[in-house]
């Protein structure tokens, strides 16, 4: 997991490097396609299993860029970034309000945990709800560890100490400022509290350090939308390729592999396939 994390940051650096050293033609449609992601896509694994076969589906090559959803949506703003695959439903939508992207289409959901040390010294798996478990963990019986990053799990995070009119300070807080899969290194090694999401949990191997502390509450519930980007975020826009990538993972043998993805590792797929779905009836629902 931990190479998957360092790849991720390198890889980045190696795109806006190539970019500035050879410049990018002001049309790039026959060129490679940026797709811009949330860090969770990637440290679970499930970019690994999907890239090959979109190359394979479409000739494009595709570079990932993998970090918080609030930092790969400025990319696609900017038009840095040719597709954006996140999970930070008011700022997605605030990109597309910029009238730089095509239609947001839903891909697939899961779910955040809070997750802990085994003893759970704060006792949030007693708690009665979110608000609840917001209240324990501000009582500081351990730390809790953020990500500090602008990503959806961040936002996330933002939204429920406010709904739980908590401003969270003090030695017990603490912002890694890094990805999903670093964030639950440091809080395993800390045995501290932490918000994730489901597939990153499940595909690290820090199940000894953390435990699922509190899980299955409607307000953690999880939705991936992909977003492709237009030239009127920039003339380097690989628009016609960005297009593809948004077309190609809402197909049907696409979601039938998402919905797989996980099951022969984990005994549970890692998210849930759910293109042509209505995202407000799956949160009613969740």
């Amino acid at each position: 997991m931990r190479d998957r994390t360092w790849r991720s940051v390198l890889g980045w650096v190696t795109v806006i490097t190539l970019a500035v050293a050879c410049g990018t033609p002001e049309v790039a449609d026959d060129g490679p396609v940026i797709l811009a992601t949330t860090t969770s896509t990637y440290d679970s694994g499930l970019l690994d299993d999907l890239v090959p076969r979109f190359e394979e589906a479409t000739g494009y090559r595709l570079d990932v860029i993998a970090v918080g959803s609030g930092q790969a949506i400025e990319l696609g703003r900017r038009g840095e970034a040719d597709v954006v695959l996140a999970h930070s439903p008011e700022a997605e939508l605030e990109l597309v309000g910029a009238g730089v992207t095509g239609e947001r289409v839903l891909v697939m959901y899961n779910d955040f945990v809070v997750l802990g040390p085994v003893d759970d010294p704060a006792e949030v798996a007693a708690a009665a709800s979110m608000v609840d478990v917001m209240e324990r963990l501000a009582t500081g019986a351990a730390e809790f560890i953020s990500r500090g990053d602008d990503s959806g799990t961040h936002a996330l995070e933002l939204t429920l100490w406010d709904q739980a009119g908590i401003e969270p300070s003090g030695t017990w807080y603490r912002e890694s400022g890094q990805g999903m899969g670093a964030t639950l290194q440091i809080a395993a090694e800390a045995e501290a509290y932490t918000l994730a999401d489901r597939g990153t949990w499940l595909a690290t191997e820090l199940q000894e350090g953390l435990a699922i502390v509190f899980e299955d509450d409607p307000a953690l519930f999880n939705l991936y939308h992909v977003i492709p980007i237009t030239r009127e975020a920039g003339e380097r826009v690989n628009e016609a390729g960005g297009q593809a990538f948004a077309e190609w993972i809402v197909d049907d043998d696409i979601q039938t592999r998402i919905g797989a993805f996980g099951v022969d590792l984990y005994g549970q797929a890692l998210f849930v396939p759910s293109a042509g779905q209505d995202a407000d009836q799956l949160i009613d629902g969740g």
